[in-house]
């Protein structure tokens, strides 16, 4: 492989597709932002994101560069060994054998991974958790969900699901999750349950950047939802901890936005929690909304090199 390579990488997610041209070092060389367009239904999606793959394919063509894989990271629930996305509510994927589709297309080796996973892959490798070598990416935004990567690779478990994280039950009796049961970690504190519980206590509609924003600024409910979202996180995180004994838990996501107001009471929620357990290291996520990407260009050079 040489510098004049290039791997197209795309993050295909519910409403949008972040994609990129990426250098074998882990540069990004080029972006481009797509809608999804998932109300069209799940073969149009699969049409467009093929097209966009070729496009930067071409891309790389006419920049002199040649491509050499392709990596696609989609949301819910799949299966990497076989490139099957199972599942996914966000676009309506059902057992879609996208790897094969995008090798026939492209002409090219093609890696499919899940968005998180991927994501997580790519903190632990070049981002926030490099060099810890165990390493608990959490992703909290309208849902939570989590990747364990250990040695440069993301467990992905026996069904394709590993990692979540979102569904540990915090909250016996707590708000009902879209999974069904009540208490989960994902129904009490993802971005989307801040504006929930918020709204519900003041009759107002709220973001959860606007409720951190309100908390910040001392209004008293606002505070009090922000103190019961990182206490639920708190519980969550140790769970993680004692399952996984991670050197280094890496928050992404919208809600990991809000900073030090959410890293520093969240550190010390979680050092009170600890017992025997090592203490991990708690860090925001260093490469923003291009980490999903990242990861799908790294999962598709991984695979070249098995080949």
């Amino acid at each position: 492989m040489t510098s004049a390579d290039a791997v197209v990488a795309l993050d295909v997610g519910g409403t949008g597709m972040k994609c990129a041209l990426v250098d074998p070092d882990g540069t990004v060389l080029h972006t481009e932002r797509h809608p999804t367009g998932a109300e069209r239904g799940p073969a149009a999606v699969v049409d467009t994101v093929l097209e966009v793959a070729e496009g930067l394919a071409g891309k790389a063509r006419a920049d002199g560069r040649t491509p050499v894989a392709v990596g696609i990271a989609v949301p819910g629930v799949v299966d990497e060994a076989r490139g099957v996305a199972v599942w996914s509510a966000n676009v309506g994927f059902r057992d879609v054998p996208l790897r094969e589709l995008a090798q026939a297309r492209l002409g090219l080796p093609a890696a499919l991974g899940h968005d998180v996973r991927a994501g997580g892959l790519a903190e632990a490798r070049i981002g926030a958790g490099r060099g810890a070598g165990h390493v608990l990416f959490v992703a909290i935004g309208t849902g939570i969900a989590a990747a364990h990567v250990v040695d440069g690779a993301a467990a992905v478990g026996a069904h394709g699901a590993a990692g979540e994280i979102g569904h540990i039950l915090v909250r016996p009796g707590g708000p009902r999750c879209g999974c069904g049961r009540p208490g989960c970690l994902e129904a009490v504190a993802s971005a989307s349950a801040v504006g929930r519980r918020y709204a519900e206590l003041a009759g107002e509609p709220a973001t959860a950047a606007e409720v951190a924003a309100r908390a910040a600024a001392g209004e008293a409910l606002a505070g009090q939802v922000w103190r019961e979202t990182v206490e639920a996180l708190a519980d969550g995180l140790a769970s993680g901890q004692a399952l996984f004994d991670v050197a280094t838990i890496v928050l992404g996501g919208g809600l990991a936005q809000a900073g030090a107001q959410l890293l520093d009471p969240l550190r010390a929620a979680l050092h009170e929690r600890m017992t025997f357990h090592r203490e991990p290291r708690l860090v925001a996520a260093a490469l923003g909304d291009e980490a999903g990407c990242l990861g799908a260009a790294l999962l598709a050079l991984d695979d070249l090199e098995k080949r």
